[in-house]
C-alpha cells in the first residue's frame, strides 16, 4: 500500500527457520497497549491479571501444538513478552520442523481469539483495533553464551522497565 512505511527484514537470508536451534521471540502490543499486568519495582504487581494468566497459558500450550518446540525462559511485561524457544532436529529427516513464522502465527492467533472472547464477556478491557503489532522480532541463539546472555535478559526485563518508567 502506497504511503506505509517498508518495514527491513530481520530475517537471515538463506537461514532455515524449520531447522533446530534456539530462537529468542519479542511480540508487541498493538500501540504498545498495557494489556497483561502492571510492573511495580522489578515485578508484577500484585498478582498477574487474567489476560497475563490467559497469554501464559497459550505460551505453555506451544509444546503441545508443536511437538518439535521447547519453550525455554520466558516473561510477559505489561505491552510485550519476550521468550526463548528451541526447536528439535528431526530424527525422520523428511519432515524440517515446524517454520518460526507459523508457530508464532499461530500463537499470536490463539492468544487475540481468546482475549476477544473476554472482551465479548466483560471480562478484559478492549484493545484498539488488534492485540498484537503486525511483526515480530526474533534472534537465532547461536551458542551457549548467547543462550545465557539472552536468558538474563529476559529475567531481568522487569528490573528494567521500573527503571523505564518509575
Amino acid at each position: 500500500m502506497a504511503g506505509l512505511p517498508r518495514r527491513r527484514s530481520v530475517r537471515l537470508p538463506a537461514f532455515d527457520y524449520a531447522a533446530g536451534g534456539c530462537y529468542f521471540i519479542t511480540i508487541c502490543t498493538h500501540g504498545r497497549a498495557h494489556c497483561f499486568g502492571e510492573i511495580v519495582g522489578a515485578t508484577l504487581c500484585g498478582r498477574p491479571n487474567e489476560p497475563h494468566k490467559m497469554i501464559e497459558a497459550w505460551l505453555l500450550e506451544l509444546e503441545n501444538k508443536f511437538s518439535d518446540v521447547r519453550l525455554g525462559p520466558y516473561v510477559i511485561m505489561p505491552d510485550h513478552i519476550h521468550f526463548i524457544l528451541g526447536k528439535t532436529v528431526s530424527r525422520a529427516g523428511d519432515h524440517a520442523g515446524s517454520p518460526l513464522p507459523e508457530i508464532v502465527g499461530w500463537f499470536k492467533t490463539m492468544t487475540t481469539n481468546d482475549y476477544i472472547r473476554h472482551v465479548k464477556c466483560g471480562e478484559y478491557a478492549p484493545f484498539d483495533g488488534r492485540l498484537w503489532q503486525r511483526n515480530y522480532y526474533e534472534h537465532v541463539i547461536r551458542n551457549e553464551e548467547d543462550y545465557l546472555q539472552t536468558a538474563a535478559y529476559i529475567g531481568g526485563n522487569p528490573a528494567r522497565w521500573s527503571e523505564k518508567y518509575e
